[in-house]
């Protein structure tokens, strides 16, 4: 299978897409106002413990305090507890026993919780409002939930990921070599310090002592500035942030599989190519700056296939189609049949479903859903039928990098999906919600019309010498791209070479643009399209 990495970088986005044999399989998206937050590391301060639902609020210096779940504090937690807030218990014990001299007595802010797992069984938790804890984003914030953090703390790196409050190894279960699973094992524990502990990735089996090791001694090194950071901050703040999205694809599935990773911006690929001289030197051989003249989406043939991304109707080869649909609770997908040759209804019924499975693992993926997902498939009679589908289904989502549990068809005919929540899905990435339908309805964000926008200008640029051009856009976008020292359209007239007069326009949609040509006098915007 042929695997590229596809990287398009603008004024207001960076869009990663990754295809096996030439098809769209997965995309990232990386906006200005929904910046990436998982993985970052924050020196929080407990704010609310609330024992009815076995969490606790931390204050994390932003507008929304982040929600940590009981089960992901470590048991015994004693290291990420060191840092103290005026009010804890550490500083009040000291004031409480001098009015205790005085015969006067003071409550003690500790509350010690018992947490019940099924596994663990009851797990004692101390925590007190006030003191100041590491945390690290393993959910985006999204609706009205903010971010889900933990005090079980990883960095990752190209080959390995270290647990700077843990002990414990792991090793990848996809390294199936028990000699090679105890080679890595024996190599980290002469490595890592007493203490630390860290997951050795699939990317790490058969590479050389060396290379593991400068993996190790990198992340030590990020380690050490990240403490040294929080040690010395007063109030919760951000001591540690991930890679951006470009370069954290490139850690995470830049490997021997992938046959070209393109990149369109300059500035990026140097930050690839120094990423990879310090972790993977091997592979910078498969990096390539595109420079050809067409859109490095449209020459890859991505362009077409995202515009299907972003339809509620997706057609099947043999005529059928796939509708997708939301609510507040769950995504719901219903499979259709079209018009066939079959005679026998079953038969028929069966290849629109195993069609309609292949497109809806590949849509899950490409949107990003997550929750819960119900698929209305066709009615099949015959229970091998309905077997194989589930068993078709089930070795899809197999592919899938994010956890997913999968469940057989039902008496109706539903099939029930879940698949972890760790990012916001495609949709609520790159649009907003509709204030003039009260939100029954979404609209494309700005910052994507931008990023429209400014695809235009590039072809304009490439086909036309003109130096002069109107754009008519809805007042509210007037005003979001010309607001500011350095706006949106002063950086785009900059880096385009062209003098644009903005004009508002009640007549446009909040979605749209047009643009008019000063020496022509004419609407030319479909012919940049």
């Amino acid at each position: 299978m042929k695997k590229d990495i596809v990287i398009n970088a603008a004024i207001n986005e960076v869009r990663v897409a990754i295809t096996e044999d030439g098809r769209l399989s997965e995309y990232y998206i990386e906006l200005p106002e929904k910046e990436k937050s998982i993985g970052n590391i924050y020196l929080g301060k407990v704010s609310k413990i609330v024992t009815g639902i076995n969490a606790a609020f931390i204050d994390i210096g932003l507008n929304q305090d982040a929600f940590l779940h009981f089960s992901d504090i470590d048991d015994t937690n004693e290291k990420n507890l060191f840092f103290e807030d005026d009010d804890t218990e550490n500083n009040l014990e000291e004031k409480k026993t001098q009015k205790s001299k005085k015969g006067t007595k003071k409550k003690s802010l500790i509350q010690k919780v018992k947490f019940h797992t099924k596994k663990s069984g009851a797990v004692d938790i101390n925590l007190e409002p006030g003191q100041l804890i590491l945390v690290q984003v393993i959910r985006e914030a999204y609706h009205s939930k903010g971010m889900k953090v933990t005090t079980k703390l990883g960095i990752p790196g190209r080959y390995t990921v270290l647990l700077p409050f843990d002990n414990v190894l792991g090793v990848s279960k996809k390294i199936a070599s028990y000699v090679e699973r105890r080679r890595l094992r024996q190599l980290a524990k002469s490595i890592l310090p007493e203490g630390y502990g860290g997951i050795i990735r699939t990317a790490a089996q058969g590479k050389s002592e060396d290379e593991l090791r400068r993996d190790w001694n990198y992340l030590l090194d990020i380690w050490k500035m990240v403490h040294q950071k929080a040690e010395s901050l007063k109030k919760p703040g951000l001591v540690y942030q991930d890679l951006g999205l470009a370069t954290s694809v490139v850690r995470d599935l830049f490997d021997q599989d992938v046959k070209l990773l393109a990149v369109d911006s300059k500035k990026l690929h140097k930050e690839i190519i120094n990423y990879l001289k310090v972790n993977s030197p091997h592979l910078i051989e498969k990096v390539e700056l595109y420079n050809g003249d067409r859109p490095i989406f449209e020459a890859f043939g991505i362009e077409k296939e995202l515009a299907k991304t972003f339809r509620r109707t997706v057609n099947l080869p043999s005529g059928g189609d796939v509708v997708f649909d939301h609510t507040e609770a769950m995504h719901v997908i219903d499979v259709n049949s079209g018009r066939s040759n079959e005679t026998d209804q079953e038969k028929n019924a069966f290849k629109t479903n195993i069609e309609a499975a292949n497109e809806i693992a590949r849509q899950i993926r490409l949107r990003d859903l997550s929750g819960m997902i119900i698929i209305d498939f066709i009615d099949m009679q015959q229970e091998n039928n309905k077997k194989k589908l589930f068993q078709e289904m089930t070795r899809l989502l197999a592919k899938d990098r994010a956890k997913t549990v999968c469940f057989p068809l039902t008496q109706l005919g539903l099939m029930q999906i879940t698949r972890q929540r760790i990012n916001q899905n495609l949709e609520e990435k790159t649009s907003e919600i509709c204030h003039v339908c009260n939100g029954t309805g979404r609209i494309i964000s700005k910052a994507v019309l931008i990023n429209t926008i400014e695809r235009w200008l590039k072809n304009f640029r490439k086909n036309s010498r003109e130096f002069k051009l109107i754009l008519q856009v809805h007042p509210n976008i007037a005003t979001y791209i010309t607001e500011g020292t350095f706006s949106i359209i002063s950086r785009l007239m900059l880096k385009y070479f062209v003098k644009i007069t903005v004009q508002q326009s009640d007549t446009i949609g909040i979605d749209k643009f047009r643009f008019i040509s000063v020496r022509k006098d004419k609407d030319i915007t479909n012919e940049f399209m």
